[in-house]
């Protein structure tokens, strides 16, 4: 049977662990309604983890026991930031989401030339992140920044040592994904743009910059489907 997974500030050097965290405890005596016996696998989001036992439940806190400790082996070799320009509604929450459960490791807003909706409910963000986090049994907590302006992000996105600008006019990723081994990309970026595309200058910026201008094929896809495969296939290299 699967276990319920929780991700918090938990210290495993000790053989019990005393949870006070509001939500967590919500969680598992209203929501879950797992009870004293129960057993769930709680992880500090830094690729510790370990099974425990509930041994006690409190009104406000609740009490477990360590059965067994180990490191988690669920993370991509790569690791791949997202650069997704922030999409209208809740499309970004959206991509946040399923980004984070296909294997990236950090994602940043970014605002472009066509850019429309410009801002983002952070917290509500990274409630989305943690619970895809724990739901898709990762080891870790992808990072989530700031909103940065296009020429940030670019700057930003230097230290990687690939990065996938991703346009219609571009090379086939297939073929570029397929050529890759691990050895040489251990930090991938993925750049998606808005509704609206990138402008020609981003476009020129980008290539300045030695990105790999890249397509999906020739279908158009939404810039929130895109930026689920593209996320995806980066933090699939070499596996």
């Amino acid at each position: 049977m699967r276990l319920h997974r929780f991700i918090g500030n938990f210290d495993f050097e000790n053989e019990r662990i005393r949870i006070e965290d509001s939500e967590i405890v919500k969680q598992i005596r209203n929501v879950l309604r797992l009870r004293s016996g129960d057993v769930a696998i709680l992880s500090d989001g830094r690729l510790n983890e370990a099974e425990a036992k509930i041994i006690n439940m409190e009104k406000d806190y609740l009490e477990m026991e360590l059965l067994k400790r180990k490191r988690s082996e669920s993370e991509p070799a790569v690791r791949a930031t997202l650069y997704c320009s922030i999409l209208k509604k809740e499309n970004f929450e959206f991509v946040a989401q399923k980004a984070t459960e296909v294997g990236i490791s950090e994602i940043v807003p970014v605002v472009t030339a066509r850019t429309v909706k410009t801002n983002l409910k952070q917290e509500r963000l990274e409630k989305i992140v943690k619970e895809a986090s724990e739901q898709s049994e990762r080891g870790i907590v992808p990072k989530l920044e700031s909103i940065m302006a296009f020429s940030e992000a670019i700057k930003y996105a230097s230290q990687n040592h690939l990065n996938l600008f991703f346009d219609r006019s571009g090379e086939d990723i297939k073929k570029i994904i397929s050529n890759l081994k691990i050895k040489d990309v251990k930090n991938a970026g993925i750049f998606i743009g808005p509704e609206g595309g990138w402008d020609d200058f981003e476009i020129e910026t980008a290539k300045s910059a030695g990105f790999r201008i890249v397509s999906m094929g020739k279908l158009n896809f939404r810039a929130e489907t895109a930026a689920i495969i593209g996320s995806y296939l980066a933090a699939s290299i070499g596996a």
